[in-house]
């Protein structure tokens, strides 16, 4: 997605005043794969809107990742959004799953911008209704989905974020990603590949192009 189409798709409701507005009081940053912006316990002073790239947000315990979810071009961490109305100290990770780019807003112009175009407000709810979704997706996967279909769900996913296939995964990655160990992944991985669901080569997890995955 490019610059303009972004602003024009994200904020184009709120008028050409805005528009210029967010010309002149924003920043756009390349951001390195693998880089962290946002750590557990940060002060957050600029919330992040994706132009390209993802970035993907997540929590530490004992060691292991809890994905909450990944911000994809167009989207926004609604944890950091929600800092407008609190000063607050971050509860999570965000870290670029790829090279990525974005459009950076510090806090306190997003506060004017609330006095000045209170339809902002619309940018809010629908963070929150997206991240709410992608909540009630993680827990029912947790609850009602056995192992393999959680683990073949996180490839699928990751191979549509990323646009590869094959797509580069360590079983020590999804184990944490998952919330499981590595060796249990590795034994489902051999059990999923033996059912023609996956391919595991060198260059990583591939999934049959014309695959049809059991996720219900």
């Amino acid at each position: 997605m490019k610059y303009e189409q972004f602003i024009d798709n994200k904020f184009g409701f709120l008028g050409n005043d805005f528009l210029e507005e967010i010309q002149n009081r924003t920043s756009i940053v390349q951001i390195k794969s693998k880089t962290e912006i946002i750590a557990e316990g940060d002060r957050i002073k600029s919330i992040p809107f994706v132009v390209k790239g993802c970035l993907k947000v997540y929590s530490l315990n004992d060691g292991r990742e809890l994905i909450y979810n990944y911000i994809k071009p167009g989207e926004t961490c609604l944890m950091s959004f929600s800092t407008i109305f609190s000063d607050y100290k971050s509860r999570v990770y965000v870290v670029a799953e790829e090279d990525s780019e974005a459009v950076i807003i510090t806090v306190s112009v997003l506060q004017d911008w609330l006095i000045k175009f209170p339809e902002i407000n619309k940018l809010f709810y629908y963070e929150f209704d997206q991240r709410f979704t992608d909540i009630m997706k993680m827990v029912n996967d947790a609850v009602f989905h056995k192992l393999d279909k959680r683990i073949l769900s996180y490839i699928k996913q990751q191979i549509s974020i990323t646009g590869n296939n094959p797509v580069k995964l360590t079983h020590k990655e999804i184990a944490n990603n998952l919330g499981t160990s590595r060796e249990v992944v590795s034994r489902v991985l051999k059990k999923v590949e033996n059912e023609g669901e996956i391919i595991q080569t060198k260059e990583g997890i591939k999934m049959p192009l014309n695959e049809n995955i059991r996720l219900g």
